[in-house]
């Protein structure tokens, strides 16, 4: 029986029993490797990037006084277009003034009328009533002629603020094209807002004038929640000349409004403030437009409207 293993055939070849070698090389192509670590489980400086909070509606709200004084600033630095804009605020002032002081030299008579359920009380008690009842009538007439000021000075200086408006943005890099909608459609549309603006203005002036019956609430808490109110529809009337250019009706721009409410009452009620002091309407009218202009063209252009079917900003 011969040898399962002999010599070699030729020099160098083995025919001994296989010996181990180096294992098959792996094939080409991906290999599994480690699980890959959650988002969670990763490094900071690998983990996505998550947009910046909102701010607080408290520092939202000091943002929009930031406005104000930012377009007075820009005034300043523009003295010709505070000038210009100066021209439509005295004229719709003369107007107001005239019926204000026309209501004050008929507010007893309005008072008295208006408390005619206090005729059979003592002196003193029908004297606080019509007291009161002059107090809040007056303070309606404010409220709604504040309101109502900037709606008017907008409809008949349109031309004028517009023109402010547009250098605004070309200050900031460039105002978007003008809407290819014919002039008498938008005297139309200015006049329709005015309006509703004005019969809502209304209603919240005889709510208003009903609770400044009210004992120490009337007199301290009324007035403030009229300035936040009154801030938010002229933050509405401000921002609209900016607005309207991109194309934004008034239910949208209210929409746009809606998302960044604190920001918007902030910017109307320090306007508010200032048009209460004596020529304050008429002197910060234009830089109260330019603020306006800014707030729109940064805070609200590009956000979606809360009610138009779109998505609100997170």
């Amino acid at each position: 029986m011969s040898q399962p293993y002999g010599p070699p055939d030729r020099p160098g070849a083995w025919s001994g029993p296989p010996q181990p070698g180096p294992p098959p090389s792996p094939q080409a192509g991906p290999q599994p490797g480690p699980p890959r670590p959650s988002p969670a489980q990763q490094p900071d400086f690998v983990q996505q990037q998550s947009p910046p909070p909102r701010p607080s509606a408290f520092k939202d709200f000091f943002n929009g006084v930031g406005y104000l004084l930012r377009g007075i600033g820009w005034v300043a630095r523009h003295p010709a277009q505070w000038l210009f804009g100066l021209i439509p605020a005295l004229i719709v002032l003369a107007v107001y003034v005239a019926a204000l002081v026309f209501l004050a030299y008929r507010i007893d008579d309005l008072a008295g009328g208006v408390t005619g359920f206090a005729d059979g009380w003592s002196d003193a008690a029908r004297t606080s009533a019509r007291v009161v009842a002059g107090i809040a009538l007056y303070g309606s007439a404010v409220f709604l002629s504040v309101i109502t000021f900037t709606a008017v000075t907008l409809l008949v200086g349109d031309p004028f603020y517009e023109s402010i408006a547009v250098r605004v943005e070309e200050s900031q890099g460039g105002a978007p094209p003008e809407p290819d909608v014919p002039l008498l459609v938008q005297i139309g549309r200015a006049l329709k807002d005015a309006l509703i603006l004005g019969a809502v203005a209304l209603v919240f002036a005889v709510v208003f004038f009903a609770c400044g019956f009210l004992p120490v609430v009337g007199q301290t808490v009324v007035p403030v929640v009229a300035a936040l109110v009154s801030g938010y529809f002229l933050a509405g009337e401000l921002t609209s000349i900016a607005l309207e250019r991109r194309g934004l009706r008034r239910r949208d721009r209210f929409a746009r409004l809606k998302t960044r409410r604190p920001l918007a009452v902030g910017f109307g009620a320090a306007t508010f403030v200032v048009f209460l002091i004596p020529l304050g309407a008429v002197l910060a009218m234009p830089g109260a437009v330019a603020g306006g202009t800014l707030l729109a063209r940064e805070r609200l252009a590009d956000d979606p409207p809360a009610e138009a079917g779109l998505t609100s900003p997170g």
